[in-house]
């Protein structure tokens, strides 16, 4: 169970995850860590952007402290509490090269009888092996598309989708347990078929053993700056999404018999390749094979 909730106030890092309220968020009951606020990547589809605005990574001011705060205040309640870091905000931004942040995060979770899943864009997290393989955890690694280049366009400042692909290799070889999310599929984007089952089947080979998908969800922000980016689609996504779509909880959803056709590829092939798969704030409950959407279960408890 949660903490009480006279104490949830009191937490000043590690908070329960809180989507929002979102009626069709299916994650498990957890908690979320970010070491920074803002995000470096740049991605043109975050959401984040739209309560935090767009800025580049920066430390949380005493995190260290914080963590250890708060997470004595956990285990006051709780067994192996579900930690995901992060949620927002990538603990694995450029800068992390300097400060080395998240890698004293996990140095303090690793001692602590916490389950832990990583949520990442960056191949940065292999230089965390040896902390990782002593940790009950596992890392869900976001790869949308095998283009090089329209990768860099989506996600100026990540890593490329090969440095991704061989960090899952990296960790699946060190026995650190690998989900993959494909998200957002973007109409018009990087939503051709084919290339869809090629993604799936490359994450695959490189060692993922579970799946999490979802469509492209418009805020103004984020809307504006894929516009921007792709200004020939305007007139198409406006119609799909303004027009033709359907506002779900604050954001522009696709028609729901259009989001089961875009992500049908994936799950399709996941089935075939026999991995587990999810989608995530989708509505679609047959698009599901696994105990969790977020890849949590892939950590390992104690029991």
């Amino acid at each position: 169970m949660f903490l009480p909730v006279m104490y949830m106030s009191a937490l000043s890092v590690i908070r329960p995850f809180d989507p929002w309220r979102s009626p069709l968020c299916t994650c498990p009951r957890k908690y979320t860590l970010n070491p920074y606020t803002g995000c470096s990547h740049m991605c043109l589809y975050c959401y984040a952007t739209s309560y935090i605005g767009k800025r580049e990574s920066t430390p949380k001011r005493d995190l260290i402290v914080r963590v250890v705060r708060d997470l004595k205040q956990i285990l006051r309640f709780e067994t192996e509490p579900l930690i995901n870091m992060s949620t927002s905000s990538d603990p694995y931004p450029p800068e992390e090269t300097i400060h080395k942040l998240t890698r004293r995060v996990l140095e303090i979770l690793c001692k602590h009888p916490v389950r832990l899943l990583i949520t990442t864009k960056s191949s940065l997290v292999v230089r965390d092996l040896d902390l990782l393989r002593k940790a009950r955890c596992a890392v869900a690694i976001t790869v949308t598309t095998l283009d090089e280049s329209l990768a860099k366009k989506l996600e100026p400042n990540a890593p490329s989708p090969r440095e991704r692909l061989r960090a899952i290799e990296r960790l699946s070889r060190e026995d650190v347990p690998v989900a993959v999310r494909i998200d957002p599929v973007i109409p018009f984007v990087n939503d051709d078929p084919a290339e869809l089952r090629r993604l799936v089947q490359e994450v695959v080979s490189s060692g993922a053993v579970h799946v999490v998908t979802s469509t492209y969800k418009a805020r103004p922000d984020n809307f504006r700056r894929l516009l921007d980016a792709f200004p020939e689609l305007e007139r198409k996504l406006r119609r799909l999404y303004y027009e033709e779509g359907e506002k779900v909880h604050g954001y522009r959803y696709l028609r729901p018999d259009l989001r089961k056709k875009l992500l049908a590829p994936i799950i399709e092939c996941c089935r075939t390749v026999g991995v587990s798969y999810a989608v995530c704030r989708e509505g679609i409950p047959e698009y599901r094979r696994a105990p969790s959407c977020d890849g949590s279960h892939l950590v390992r408890s104690r029991a």
